[in-house]
């Protein structure tokens, strides 16, 4: 399987920028919880990071991305992880939620960057530096994927901690994604707090027809709000 590589990194180095960053998101298609996104600034040398088996997230086992995660953390003297909430989720859409989370996680990092590699088709609103966009860019480019480890890792945390107050949906197992665990969790229970409500409606539209849900059932909390 081929890593991905310091290769656009370097091309700035060399033109004279002194800080590449890349930013990654992570959540933007879950039912439940925030879209998390984090940004950080490799040291040199660079082919140190090529060779300790970063890549995208979403390719690395869960005991892995954690190893990967806490070893960058350690390593890097600047990351950043910034948040936007289920409220925020609901009221701007993912999209511009996505962006936000970005930002923050830009905003945050103890260098502002002079380049930033972003993951996806859009630059982040509202920063100074330059930005280039990267299809697929975990998947390509080293600093996006560092970035993707260290999102995955934060939010995954993050949702089974919500696990422990949020019972019934599976969020420590499904991290809030649109399994079919976490689907019958919310014809049971019904929405809570932290659910994305566009979302979860447009995803239980096909299942809430069927006989078998069509009975009231009471929410097992006060902020849930049931769609049965």
């Amino acid at each position: 399987m081929t890593f991905p590589q310091a290769d656009i990194e370097r091309e700035f180095y060399k033109k004279g920028f002194l800080r590449v960053a890349g930013v990654d998101e992570v959540g933007r298609g879950a039912l439940a919880g925030p879209v998390v996104a984090a940004a950080v600034i490799l040291p040199m040398p660079l082919e140190f990071f090529e060779n300790i088996g970063v890549r995208d997230s979403k390719l690395l086992s869960p005991s892995k991305r954690v190893a990967l995660s806490d070893k960058l953390r350690s390593l890097l003297f600047s990351w950043s992880v910034g948040e936007a909430t289920v409220s925020e989720i609901n009221a701007l859409n993912i999209r511009r939620a996505t962006l936000l989370a970005m930002r923050r996680a830009v905003e945050g990092l103890a260098e502002s960057p002079d380049v930033l590699l972003v993951d996806g088709r859009e630059i982040v609103p509202d920063l100074v530096c330059k930005q280039e966009p990267f299809t697929g860019g975990d998947r390509r480019v080293l600093s996006i994927a560092a970035a993707s480890i260290i999102a995955k890792v934060y939010r995954d945390n993050m949702m089974s901690e919500l696990d422990k107050t949020y019972a019934g949906y599976g969020l420590a197992e499904n991290k809030g994604y649109g399994t079919a665990q976490h689907r019958d969790g919310l014809l049971l229970q019904g929405v809570s707090s932290i659910h994305r409500t566009v979302f979860c409606k447009t995803f239980l539209e096909p299942f809430r027809q069927r006989a078998i849900f069509k009975k009231e059932v009471s929410p097992l909390s006060s902020d849930s709000d049931p769609l049965v």
